[in-house]
């Protein structure tokens, strides 16, 4: 680990991993580039770099571009990859608020923490870590997704049900394409363009750029921006306080690190499991979704925790935990390092200097986001006749260049209109790219634990093994809290003791409440309001 260390703080290998840290950020920042795509680009770059500075950049453009993608959720709403749309949730609401530089440093902040503590993980618990990842088969990978599916309903919009029909709506979208298993052609309606199936990146830019786009258009004449420019000083000082909450952090680092190792589970399942557990054991529950700087460090936090985490069992096992973990462990073959107990023990030196970069990268995550957070934030001040075409052009290259078809940008527009009439009519588009991406984890998992059952039972594959068993009392737990916090909170409203629209804590903007004193001398006419209060209470 010592020698590690000492080679990835080689001032070349540290210039390699600025040099991958930026990158990772520039790809995370355009949406429908994702880090699989940044790290697959990266590759053939290290063919001529020696192993231990090709994988310190490979580690430092994965650590960047899983915060590089919370820059454009957080200030234009478009969630450019699964990982960051929990994230949208409450970022884009701060920035509409004028706090769009906080969302920034609470992001880049929580990032670095969740890629430390998944790094000393991968560091120092691989083993374990990695036979805990080989207890989870189809049915624990099935009832993961039915468990987030549940998490999404209860987080988005105002009714479960809603939430929970836009998912399975989003699940039915996933199986369009060739089927899993037997190879059957389901819904394309003989377009052989929709063979593969809807691209993730298509649905993602859809969903949330396009209806985001005509929300701005629709309110031209009101507004000039998306948002208020964040000019206020001290911005570091008032944001780091409440971002490090340390039950918070931990609890995220923790939920990321663990559902990271598990292979096919990834970032996007973390962060929405980490959102909705912050959202649960917080005390201000109504600002989520409104502008919680809660949410925005939770999801950040679990996704970067992830990240690292996912190398568990790709260094490991040589099974690929994430999409550029894949991409990573294809390099590692290429430079002739085989994954595997032996790895660590034959090229100790190169292992662990991988290991130490991407908790470097973390740091270095943070200083990069608190120095560019001025010039980021700086979009939300641009007019809406500049933003509006900026943000449709980079839709559409981003939608094009997933698979150079142009048949995916004309899927991206009609992806779009249909999730703003969605959001018209009150039924939230989150959930639908959701069940889009648990769709492939839940039929995958379905299908071969129904095989599974065959030579045994139903009940002993679904049920009665251990880890399905806690995953079920957790989906039936999640759906118990959310059913009845929602009727406590109704009769909260009904009884007078909450109003929906009670203006936000004070302590939510770290400012101080104005609270001016009436002049001595002066009556302050308490009693009068307080008889008015009467009097309106009386009279509903």
């Amino acid at each position: 680990m010592i020698e590690g260390l000492l080679a990835s703080l080689q001032p070349m290998h540290l210039l390699y991993l600025l040099g991958g840290v930026l990158g990772g950020v520039l790809v995370g920042c355009l949406p429908g580039l994702t880090a699989t795509m940044g790290t697959a680009l990266l590759v053939p770059f290290t063919f001529v770099m020696e192993p231990t500075a090709g994988l310190v950049m490979l580690g430092g453009l994965y650590i960047g571009a899983m915060y590089g993608d919370a820059i454009p959720a957080c200030l234009v709403n478009i969630p450019g990859t699964p990982s960051s749309l929990a994230t949208s949730f409450d970022g884009f609401p701060m920035t509409e608020k004028g706090q769009g530089r906080r969302a920034l440093i609470a992001a880049c902040f929580s990032s670095a923490v969740g890629a430390v503590v998944g790094g000393v993980a991968l560091l120092l618990l691989s083993p374990p870590l990695a036979a805990l990842s080989l207890q989870f088969g189809p049915p624990e990978f099935f009832w993961l997704g039915i468990l987030a599916l549940t998490i999404m309903g209860s987080i988005v919009g105002k009714s479960f049900l809603r939430g929970i029909g836009a998912g399975m709506f989003g699940l039915l979208l996933s199986t369009i394409g060739v089927a899993v298993s037997g190879g059957e052609t389901r819904f394309t309606f003989d377009q052989y363009q929709l063979m593969g199936g809807i691209s993730l990146p298509v649905v993602l830019i859809g969903l949330f750029a396009i209806p985001q786009l005509i929300k701005l258009i629709e309110g031209r004449r009101t507004k000039s921006s998306i948002g208020t420019l964040d000019r206020e000083k001290g911005v570091l000082r008032k944001t780091l306080p409440r971002a490090a909450n340390p039950v918070n952090l931990a609890r995220s680092s923790v939920l990321g690190t663990v559902i990271g190792i598990l292979p096919g589970a990834g970032s996007p399942i973390a962060a929405l499991i980490s959102y909705n557990e912050a959202k649960r054991w917080s005390r201000n529950k109504r600002q989520f979704g409104k502008g919680a700087i809660e949410g925005v460090v939770a999801s950040e936090t679990a996704n970067n925790a992830a990240a690292p985490a996912s190398m568990v069992p790709t260094l490991t096992l040589g099974v690929p935990g994430s999409s550029p973990s894949a991409v990573i462990l294809g390099a590692l073959l290429l430079h002739g390092l085989r994954p595997g107990g032996e790895l660590f023990q034959t090229n100790p030196d190169i292992v662990y200097a991988f290991i130490w970069a991407m908790i470097i990268g973390g740091l270095l995550v943070f200083v990069v986001g608190v120095l560019f957070s001025p010039l980021l934030v700086s979009v939300v001040a641009v007019p809406v006749q500049i933003l509006v075409p900026a943000i449709a052009g980079l839709a559409v290259v981003g939608s094009f260049a997933i698979r150079n078809n142009i048949f995916d940008v004309y899927l991206m527009f009609i992806i779009g209109v249909a999730g703003y009439l969605l959001t018209k009519v009150g039924v939230p588009v989150a959930p639908v790219a959701l069940g889009i991406i648990l769709g492939p984890i839940v039929e995958s998992g379905l299908d071969t634990a129904l095989s599974m059952a065959q030579g045994s039972s139903y009940m002993e594959v679904f049920v009665l093994r251990p880890i399905s068993a806690g995953l079920i009392l957790l989906t039936v737990a999640s759906i118990v809290w959310t059913v009845l916090s929602r009727r406590a909170e109704r009769r909260r409203q009904l009884a007078g003791e909450d109003d929906p629209d009670e203006p936000e804590d004070p302590a939510d903007t770290g400012e101080e409440p104005d609270v001016p004193e009436p002049p001595r001398g002066e009556p302050t006419g308490q009693a009068t309001v307080e008889e008015t209060d009467q009097s309106e209470v009386r009279s509903r």
